[in-house]
């Protein structure tokens, strides 16, 4: 009675790994299959064709799922012998079993241990790739401020940190020394830390939520910023030194000047005379 399984032998998986046997599938039973192929090359006769040997053996695994047939690569036969194939075959088998489909679970192995070597990119690393992937379409002063103020802000707290390890506590601890000291700072240093987190979700550098999100997140731990921005008014001139102020301005010749001075004279806001449009001014009567 002919075997149904264990069919290869190892001097035939040889003479394959060799090039000493033709194009073909070998199955060796229970859905293994020795593959070897023979790519044509470009311009290549029939002759040259068939006289050239096999350029590549691999290992296939053919199995059934939902009724369906499907599939799955195993490796070349230059990693992996033939026992090492029938136990990878054995592997693969045996999720079937348990109604998990092969190849979709070593997808998922592979998608987990690339996210794994992408956790230990760093915050530092990612903000230098992600400043050279958007500075072509950035100003020269965005470029210089996203630089400046992730690297005295937040590199010095968490640079060294791998991206998947930021979480709300690290992203508080480089906020909440400058978040009321310096509020529009920390606003654009927040701003910035979330864009990259959310740029690095997306490559896939990290899971979960955004720590550095605003909006039902941070607006619950800290004040908004309008609550502790300071305003500073810009000094008054002291009413003695009034006259000297605009001699001297008049001694000034230019636009910027006649503009300063009409403000001053007519106490007008400064929105409103850079947009003043000529028809606005009556200059017969002097009236604006």
């Amino acid at each position: 009675m002919a075997r149904t399984v264990g069919r290869l032998t190892t001097l035939k998986v040889e003479r394959a790994k060799r090039g000493e046997e033709p194009p073909g599938m070998y199955p060796d039973g229970g859905g293994l299959y020795l593959q070897v192929t023979k790519a044509r090359r470009k311009g290549e006769s029939e002759a040259e064709y068939s006289a050239r040997p096999p350029s590549a053996a691999s290992w296939l695994l053919r199995y059934q799922l939902a009724g369906r047939s499907h599939y799955m690569g195993l490796g070349p036969v230059a990693l992996y012998g033939l026992a090492e194939a029938r136990a990878l075959a054995l592997d693969a088998k045996r999720l079937r079993h348990q109604g998990i489909d092969p190849i979709a679970s070593r997808r998922h192995q592979r998608a987990r241990l690339r996210l794994e070597a992408a956790k230990a990119i760093t915050f530092k690393a990612a903000t230098e790739t992600y400043i050279t992937a958007h500075a072509a379409g950035w100003a020269d002063k965005t470029k210089a401020g996203w630089k400046a103020t992730l690297a005295t802000y937040a590199e010095p707290v968490i640079g060294d940190q791998p991206l998947q390890a930021i979480d709300t506590a690290l992203v508080l601890k480089v906020l909440e020394p400058i978040w009321t000291k310096k509020p529009e700072i920390a606003g654009r240093v927040r701003q910035r830390i979330e864009a990259l987190l959310d740029w690095a979700k997306a490559r896939g550098y990290r899971e979960g939520e955004n720590p550095a999100r605003w909006d039902g997140h941070l607006d619950n731990l800290l004040p908004a910023r309008a609550k502790v921005r300071k305003v500073k008014h810009h000094a008054a001139l002291p009413y003695p030194e009034t006259c000297d102020f605009m001699r001297a301005l008049r001694a000034h010749q230019g636009a910027a000047a006649d503009a300063l001075e009409f403000t001053i004279l007519c106490a007008a806001r400064t929105g409103e005379v850079i947009g003043a449009r000529p028809g606005e001014i009556d200059l017969a009567a002097k009236i604006p």
